[in-house]
């Protein structure tokens, strides 16, 4: 049924540059680490927040990329949310016109989310940790 750990099935999708501030969006992406992915699908269509919708299509786009990789998946609910992250992007700076010549900075942020689905439920950071650990390196 699931594979081990050692050939587990890891993909992943990336967006970048997405115009949310990423205190927003890791609002989202709190929801769904750790959750299957079908699971997690219901949960950001029904989210209410703006980069719900964003996360969702991303979402999509990891269980596609991991059906690609293995054609024996037949739907999301065989794969787990490992690793959602979500990263500053780049910071637009713009300035908002004040009384008597002044002028306030606006900071507009952008996020890039990465989102990882595999066919176990661990996180890669932990089977990247035992990869190492079986490498011979030293406590």
């Amino acid at each position: 049924m699931a594979n081990t750990q050692e050939n587990a099935l890891v993909a992943r999708a990336v967006l970048r540059d997405i115009r949310h501030t990423p205190q927003k969006a890791r609002r989202i992406v709190d929801l769904i680490r750790g959750q299957r992915a079908d699971e997690a699908l219901n949960i950001l269509k029904f989210a209410p927040q703006a980069a719900g919708q964003d996360v969702y299509t991303l979402l999509n786009s990891a269980v596609a990329n991991a059906k690609a990789k293995n054609p024996a998946i037949r739907d999301a609910s065989e794969l787990w949310v490992v690793e959602a992250l979500v990263d500053e992007g780049r910071t637009m700076k713009r300035f908002r016109p004040r009384a008597q010549g002044r002028g306030f900075r606006i900071l507009k942020r952008s996020s890039h989310i990465s989102v990882a689905v595999s066919d176990v439920k661990t996180s890669s950071k932990t089977m990247n940790l035992k990869k190492t650990t079986q490498k011979g390196a030293t406590k």
